[in-house]
C-alpha cells in the first residue's frame, strides 16, 4: 500500500488523502452521530409523553381527592343495592346473584356479560358513583367477549 501511495505524484497524495478524510468524517457521521441523534430525539419525545401522563394522573388523583374530601359520594342517592341494581339495569347486565354480608359490602355475580359493558360498569361505580370496588373475579364465559364476574362493592369511606 505504502509502494503504491509513494508511485503517484504529491497532487494524487493530497487527493487521496482528502478523499480519506471526507470519507472517515461521513462514516463517522452515518454510523454514530445520526443514529445518536435519532436515539434522542426518540428518547426525549417519550420523555414528553411521560410527563404529559404524570399530569393528566395528577390532576385526576387530585380530583379524587377533593370528591372524597367534599363528601361527593353517591350515599344520598339511596342504597348500595338499589345503586347497583339501576346500573346494571342502565348498561343492560344481567345480575344472577346479588348478596350483602356483615360487613356492609355486597357480592355480585354477573354472568355472561359483555367484557366492554363490564368494565363500563366498574368505572361508573368506582368514579360515577363513588362507590369502593374491593374485589374483581373475572373468568372467560363460553361467547368471545364474554365473561363471569364476582364483584365485591363497598360504599366508600
Amino acid at each position: 500500500m505504502k509502494a503504491w501511495l509513494a508511485q503517484r505524484n504529491p497532487r494524487e497524495q493530497l487527493s487521496l488523502l482528502v478523499l480519506c478524510l471526507v470519507l472517515s468524517a461521513y462514516l463517522v457521521y452515518m454510523l454514530a452521530w445520526r443514529p445518536l441523534t435519532a436515539l434522542r430525539d426518540t428518547l426525549a419525545a417519550q420523555n414528553r409523553a411521560v410527563a404529559a401522563t404524570l399530569q393528566r394522573v395528577d390532576a385526576l388523583a387530585a380530583e379524587v381527592i377533593q370528591r372524597r374530601d367534599s363528601g361527593a359520594v353517591a350515599n344520598r342517592r339511596g342504597n348500595l343495592a338499589s345503586i347497583i341494581n339501576q346500573s346494571t339495569g342502565r348498561l343492560q347486565l344481567q345480575v344472577s346473584r346479588l348478596q350483602p354480608n356483615a360487613r356492609g359490602d355486597i357480592q355480585v355475580r354477573l354472568e355472561n356479560a359483555v367484557f366492554d359493558d363490564l368494565l363500563a360498569w366498574l368505572y361508573e361505580m368506582e368514579f360515577r358513583e363513588g362507590l369502593l370496588v374491593r374485589e374483581v373475579s373475572i373468568a372467560r364465559a363460553g361467547a368471545a367477549g364474554r365473561v363471569n364476574a364476582t364483584v365485591r362493592i363497598a360504599q366508600a369511606g
